[in-house]
């Protein structure tokens, strides 16, 4: 059977996670890694033992040799590198954020589909374990049709450590961590209509939004909460799990804190343990979007063999991406922003 080899783009903080995985899928290696810092560079390159190393990405894609590439630098260099890709006709995994903008994000999706390459989005978090159970016991028909629904993803976790740059953006919880949860909530409960929301800045030594409640109409008449939070102190730190509330014709859902599945229905409650696995690599509590890093990079080479869409591709993300937009003029306006005038 082939083997797929793959280029990554941007050694930092995260690529690392992406490096572990991409040992792990069947079918998959990466060939050759590039990053303008040489340091980064010579750490990730010697941890996984990768001798071609590149600190320009054009002499990257003029030596070619691979198959694909997995772009995990930070967002103002996604279009470049994406058109970059699309240029040379490499299909391309792109970190999220997708893009600086709604309009560059539109003019990636264009032109990886007048390459007729495949684009997909590393938003993983649909792929967590416990996300995947939600979705699967949906499918089941256990709880009847959902008319309402909460996710939530709540804690005062530091994530300045380990990336000092979020503490810099104007723009901070609702791009960074909102994006996850609010595909979640369409991944779960179906594509956005309109949106409202409501932001606040709760620590002075950040720059961007650290709290953020958002209200939804999903198509067929569906209301979801989304809020996330990281100036939230609870008595047992709850990072990175997004609790799940969901209300049906036939029953109730409730994915709780430590990965418990409860389920609530004419024949009773059943609570089941939808823990992520701990992979060789992993640590916790990051074993959970570590997981489905692996995930969502076994998922891309499943789809480089079929021939189908990803489900996180380029053209789906552009969906998730308006919701950021839309929560971002919502807060400003203090208006519903309608979803549709924006993919437009």
């Amino acid at each position: 059977m082939a083997v797929y080899r793959g280029a990554l783009i941007g050694c930092g903080f995260f690529a690392v996670n992406q490096m572990h995985a991409w040992r792990d899928v069947a079918d998959a290696e990466i060939v050759a890694i590039c990053d303008r810092d040489p340091e980064r560079l010579s750490l990730v390159g010697d941890q996984f033992g990768i001798g071609r190393r590149y600190l320009d990405a054009a002499e990257l894609f003029k030596d070619g040799g691979f198959d694909f590439v997995d772009i995990a630098t930070t967002v103002q260099s996604h279009r470049l590198l994406v058109e970059m890709a699309a240029s040379h006709r490499v299909p391309a995994i792109c970190q999220k954020p997708f893009a600086p903008s709604l309009e560059d994000a539109k003019a990636m999706v264009a032109a990886c589909r007048s390459a007729g390459v495949p684009l997909m989005v590393h938003e993983n978090f649909r792929w967590q374990a416990p996300i995947q159970a939600v979705r699967h016991a949906l499918d089941s028909g256990v709880i009847g049709d959902v008319f309402w629904g909460r996710f939530s993803f709540r804690s005062a976790f530091d994530v300045f450590s380990g990336q000092p740059y979020l503490a810099e953006g104007k723009r901070f919880i609702i791009e960074d961590l909102g994006i996850h949860t609010l595909d979640i909530a369409r991944y779960i409960l179906g594509d956005v209509t309109a949106l409202i929301a409501r932001t606040k800045r709760v620590n002075p030594q950040i720059k961007g939004e650290d709290v953020a409640t958002m209200l939804l109409d999903h198509e067929g008449a569906v209301t979801s909460i989304v809020d996330v939070s990281y100036a939230s102190k609870l008595s047992k730190e709850p990072f990175p799990e997004t609790l799940i509330e969901l209300d049906g014709s036939k029953g109730s859902l409730r994915l709780h804190q430590g990965y418990r599945l409860e389920i609530t229905n004419d024949a009773g409650t059943r609570v089941s343990d939808v823990s992520p696995k701990l992979l060789s690599w992993a640590s916790r509590p990051w074993h959970n979007i570590q997981e489905s890093v692996f995930a969502i990079q076994a998922h891309w080479i499943e789809r480089l063999k079929s021939g189908q869409e990803t489900s996180t591709s380029g053209a789906d993300n552009l969906k998730t991406f308006a919701l950021v937009e839309a929560a971002y003029e919502s807060a400003r306006t203090k208006q519903p922003v309608e979803i549709e005038s924006l993919l437009r």
